[in-house]
């Protein structure tokens, strides 16, 4: 891992020593020498295989398969010549390899826990532990149904699903929207720069460091490639990185295989795996091109917030921005209805495949009315046209569909354009009505106490929404939609009758809003009650470790109960914390059984006694 790669002198891209319709060539040549670098190098010695990997044992390393080795060489010999010395040297070998592997798996667990953070999932150290144990779940494919046809073979699968995305991303916008983004696109967006901005020079070294100490190891795109290998390059390497990155920059020119993605399908939880329509594709681009879309992204974020261009309301990936928000905004109003004897009504809005159906032209426009022109607004343009994708089902690849519309999902610079795009939404709401933006979570709500003056204002604000979905490619479902009538009076009052088009939305008494459930008179009864199910469920978790010999320390216990389930209590907390006492010490149970489990204490141990051995004192 200390090896540095270097690339060959032969491909230094050197300013002006190519023309420009070299420039794609010597790009595609980096890539081939990339690819061939990589697979020769220390970083990565694995065969690529078309067939399923062998799964082994996370903890296993080259001292248990020594002595292994050594014990079954033993046993061979005891087999042969059945002595007392072959024996015994047979027994003395067993036991050895048994105190190495225990002292590899408690190792091993402990350098996984201690990279545990608040957002790994029960689901993914469920799997660490059944990996552990030797227990893996087998990849199998699923089975499609499209009208009356059955698809079981993997690469018709891969098809079936490939054509499935293409038509939802091309096919999905309505006639009147066609009709009106065939009109806009007549008129071409020249984003000619006519002098000079910050923005448009050329990115410096320590642009380039900076987006590859932030880069995720994640999976490689169609050329192989991997930010663990960027990272091993030399100085000398990354310096012909970034003079190629500056070529694309000031050429604009946009290599042809980074447009070109490969799509994992991955099922919608709680959906039935038979549709091809319940599947969200995942993108996998070229590690490459999410470099240099890392480097562009931050230069985007910083204009667009000191412009002012993103809607102080929309807090979706927002440096400085959370969820917390939009949670606290929205039990501020209902606190501040309550105590004036109002009423306040809230919608919750499902925009539909939001991403797939996200108008490229729009989100140009977009830039295009803010003032950005030169480099930075044609890459975005060059990054959006001419996409395509294939699907992957284990190691069987589709046809390549073409992608005319939508941002892909998976990308750097896709959610930056796609809140860019949506927060405009916001601009359209009456100024009786307030509303917020989490990504695509819209939400918007009004108070007063007159019902009948709240539903026209509310009515009013849902037309102006659904106008401007209209003439941007989306589409608000009404069946997915919430309606919630927050109200503490006692006395008789209808509730809301909000409608999309011709289709009432339904009004509910409790909704999940970013993770958090609001009920209509604000007692988080019903969260806390989920909450508590869920954590519940993830005490089994250390149940099963605590009955192990390589996992069952206090300290790794208390790490895991720390991320999984004391992660889940604390997510919130500052809004449903204001729940009576009552309600609230219903998670009491939870936090102490936890603490028995990883202390090893009695059932009958005092409360006070667990705060003191884990430190752990629940307030």
């Amino acid at each position: 891992m200390q090896d540095r790669i270097t690339l060959p002198d032969t491909l230094e891209l050197k300013r002006g020593f190519y023309q420009l319709p070299e420039v794609l060539d010597k790009t595609f040549r980096i890539l081939r020498a990339f690819s061939h670098l990589f697979l020769k190098s220390k970083i990565m010695r694995k065969r690529l295989s078309p067939r399923l990997r062998k799964f082994r044992r996370p903890w296993w390393n080259e001292a248990c398969r020594d002595s292994r080795r050594e014990e079954k060489k033993l046993w061979n010999i005891f087999r042969r010549y059945p002595t007392t010395e072959n024996h015994i040297a047979f027994k003395r070998a067993k036991a050895l390899a048994r105190r190495i592997r225990r002292r590899s798996q408690r190792e091993s667990w402990i350098n996984f826990v201690s990279s545990l953070t608040s957002s790994t999932s029960s689901k993914q150290l469920w799997k660490k532990v059944k990996a552990a144990n030797g227990i893996y779940r087998e990849f199998s494919f699923p089975i499609l149904n499209t009208g009356n046809v059955t698809h079981s073979d993997p690469l018709d699968i891969a098809n079936t699903l490939g054509h499935a995305f293409a038509v939802s991303a091309n096919d999905s916008y309505s006639p009147d929207f066609m009709a009106i983004k065939n009109r806009a696109e007549r008129t071409h967006l020249r984003f000619t720069a006519r002098r000079t901005i910050p923005y448009n020079s050329e990115f410096k070294m320590c642009e380039l460091i900076t987006a590859l100490s932030k880069a995720h190891d994640t999976s490689p795109g169609p050329d192989g490639i991997t930010y663990n290998m960027l990272r091993h390059l030399n100085t000398a390497s990354l310096s012909n990185l970034l003079l190629l990155f500056n070529r694309i920059w000031t050429e604009q020119e946009y290599p042809s295989q980074w447009h070109e993605a490969i799509v994992i399908p991955i099922l919608k939880p709680g959906k039935d795996s038979s549709n091809p329509l319940n599947y969200r594709p995942i993108a996998l681009t070229s590690c490459l091109c999410k470099t240099l879309e890392r480097m562009v992204n931050a230069r985007l974020v910083f204009e667009l917030e000191k412009q002012g261009c993103i809607s102080p309301l929309q807090s979706g990936f927002r440096r400085g921005r959370s969820t917390f928000d939009n949670l606290v905004l929205l039990e501020t109003q209902i606190r501040n209805a309550f105590v004036k004897r109002n009423h306040l009504v809230s919608v919750f809005f499902d925009i539909e495949k939001a991403y797939d159906r996200a108008w490229r032209y729009g989100i140009l426009s977009t830039v295009f009315n803010f003032g950005f022109r030169g480099n930075l607004p044609i890459f975005l343009k060059n990054f959006l046209s001419y996409r395509t994708f294939r699907v992957r089902v284990g190691n069987f690849y589709s046809n390549h569909f073409i992608q005319a519309e939508g941002v892909p999902q998976g990308s750097v610079l896709s959610v930056t354009l796609f809140i860019l795009h949506l927060s405009q939404i916001l601009n359209h709401l009456p100024s009786s009505v307030r509303g917020s933006l989490y990504v695509d979570d819209l939400q918007i709500s009004c108070q007063g106490s007159n019902m009948h003056l709240i539903e026209r204002q509310l009515q009013n604000a849902v037309n102006k929404l659904i106008a401007w979905c209209d003439n941007n490619g989306h589409t608000i479902s009404a069946e997915k939609s919430r309606c919630v009538h927050f109200c503490r009076k006692r006395n008789m009052h209808l509730d809301p009758n909000i409608r999309i088009r011709n289709s009432p939305i339904p009004v509910v008494n409790e909704i999940r809003f970013l993770g958090v459930i609001f009920d209509r008179k604000l007692t988080f009864l019903p969260h806390v009650l989920h909450l508590r199910k869920k954590c519940e469920k993830s005490l089994n978790i250390l149940k099963v470790l605590s009955k192990t010999s390589w996992g069952a320390d206090r300290t790794s216990l208390l790490r895991i109960y720390q991320a999984v389930i004391l992660s889940r209590i604390d997510y919130g907390c500052m809004v449903y914390g204001s729940a009576r006492p009552t309600v609230l010490r219903r998670l009491d149970t939870v936090h102490h059984s936890a603490l028995r489990i990883c202390s090893g204490a009695f059932r009958t141990s005092p409360v006070e006694s667990l705060y003191v051995v884990t430190s752990y004192r629940f307030t």
